[in-house]
C-alpha cells in the first residue's frame, strides 16, 4: 500500500509515457507518445517511464506487487551450488523494478555529473581504461562498477528525480526473476529455451548486448537471466540459507548487510557464463580478483577492471524509508572506502 501522503508528491520532472528504444516491450507496447505531469501512481501502482532531469534519457520501471515465495533451491536442482539451498519461505513488500539493466546512457550522466548538481554525491574518478572494453555503449548495459559505485548512482538518481531508488535486496531480485515460478528458470526447466530469454556463453559472441532484446519474463522484466550479472545489496554467506531454514519462520524483507568490501552478491549470470549461473537461484560472490588489473594504489573504489560481466538495475519500494534511513542503502560502511570518499569530496585523489 502506498502511503496516502506520498500520493500528492509531484514527479520532479514530467514523466514521458512513450516507447523506449531497446526496452519497450511487454506492458509498454500500447503506450503512445503522451506527456503528463503525474502524481505518484495510485494503488495498484502503474508502470512508468522517468526522464532523468537535464537530459533526454529515460528509464522504464515495472510495478511488482509484494508476495511470498520460496527463496533458493533444492540441493538436487541441476547446477545448484553451495549456499543456494535449502529453499526457505520469504515475504517481500511491493516495489518497482527497472525493466532493464542500467545502461551506459544513464550511467554516464552520473559519471559526468557527480558533485556538480547533486549535493553529497561523489562522482567516479576517471577510469584507467575505457570501462566498456571495446564493446558498444549506446543502449547497452553499464558494466565494471563496484557495488559502492552502483549504490552512489542510486543516490544520485534519487537526488535527480526526487524519489528513492536503490539496489534490490537479494530476496527482491530473486522474487522478481522468478515471476511467480519455482522452476530453475523463470520460463521453466528446459535449458534449451534459455536462448529465447538470455544472452549467455552459448549465444553472446563474447560480449554483452543491447538491453531488452530477448523475451521478458512473465512480469515484464528483461535480461534477468544473462547479459550482465547484477549487483544486489546483500553480502554472501554460504551458511545463511541453512540458518534461515532451520529457524523455520517466514522471513519478511530479509537483507543480509555486507560488512566487508568483497563477498558481495551478484545475481542472474552474464554473457560470459554458462547456463547454470543463469538459474533464478544462482548466487555469485565478488572477489579481489575482480580488481586484479587495477594499477592504482589504493585500488579504485569505483571500478572493477576484471569484472566486465557485472552491472545492475534499480528498484523503488512502494513504501519509502525515512530520509535518515535512506543513507544506509547508498553509503559504504567500510572505513577504507569512507576515507577515500572523503578525500575525493575535498578534491583530493
Amino acid at each position: 500500500m502506498i502511503p496516502t501522503g506520498s500520493q500528492s508528491l509531484l514527479l520532479g520532472a514530467c514523466i514521458t509515457l512513450c516507447m523506449l528504444t531497446g526496452c519497450g516491450k511487454g506492458e509498454f507496447e500500447n503506450i503512445t507518445a503522451t506527456e503528463l505531469t503525474a502524481v505518484l501512481p495510485t494503488n495498484p501502482p502503474q508502470p512508468y517511464l522517468s526522464v532523468i532531469p537535464g537530459s533526454a534519457v529515460n528509464f522504464q520501471m515495472v510495478p511488482l506487487a509484494g508476495g511470498r515465495f520460496r527463496m533458493g533451491c533444492d540441493a538436487t536442482e541441476p547446477g545448484a551450488k553451495s549456499g543456494e539451498s535449502p529453499a526457505h519461505e520469504v515475504q517481500v513488500a511491493g516495489f518497482w523494478m527497472g525493466a532493464c539493466e542500467v545502461t551506459w546512457d544513464e550511467y554516464q550522466l552520473y559519471q559526468l555529473d557527480g558533485l556538480a548538481h547533486v549535493d553529497g554525491v561523489t562522482g567516479p574518478t576517471p577510469p584507467y581504461v575505457p570501462m566498456n572494453f571495446g564493446m558498444p555503449v549506446a543502449g547497452h548495459p553499464a558494466i565494471s562498477m563496484t557495488q559502492y559505485a552502483a549504490r552512489q548512482y542510486c543516490k544520485w538518481l534519487s537526488g535527480k528525480t526526487g524519489f528513492f531508488y536503490r539496489l534490490p535486496t537479494e530476496a527482491e531480485w530473486e522474487y522478481a526473476c522468478r515471476a511467480g515460478e519455482q522452476s530453475a528458470y523463470s520460463f521453466g526447466e528446459d535449458v534449451q529455451n534459455l536462448g529465447d530469454y538470455a544472452w549467455y556463453r552459448e549465444n553472446s559472441n563474447d560480449a554483452y548486448h543491447a538491453v531488452g532484446q530477448k523475451a521478458p519474463n512473465a512480469w515484464g522484466l528483461f535480461d534477468m537471466h544473462g547479459n550482465v550479472a547484477e549487483w544486489v545489496l546483500d553480502g554472501f554467506d554460504a551458511q545463511l540459507y541453512a540458518e534461515r531454514a532451520q529457524q523455520g519462520a517466514l522471513l519478511e524483507n530479509p537483507l543480509h548487510w555486507a560488512t566487508t568490501e568483497y563477498q558481495r552478491v551478484v545475481r542472474g549470470g552474464s554473457w560470459d557464463d554458462g547456463a547454470a549461473l543463469l538459474r533464478s537461484a544462482a548466487r555469485r560472490a565478488s572477489t579481489e580478483d575482480w580488481k586484479q588489473d587495477d594499477p592504482q594504489m589504493p585500488q579504485s573504489i569505483w571500478y572493477l577492471t576484471n569484472a566486465r560481466f557485472v552491472g545492475f538495475r534499480v528498484v523503488r519500494p512502494y513504501d519509502e524509508p525515512e530520509a535518515n534511513e535512506q543513507q544506509r542503502y547508498w553509503e559504504s560502511q567500510i572505513p577504507e572506502i569512507v576515507a577515500i570518499q572523503e578525500r575525493q569530496r575535498r578534491g583530493e585523489r
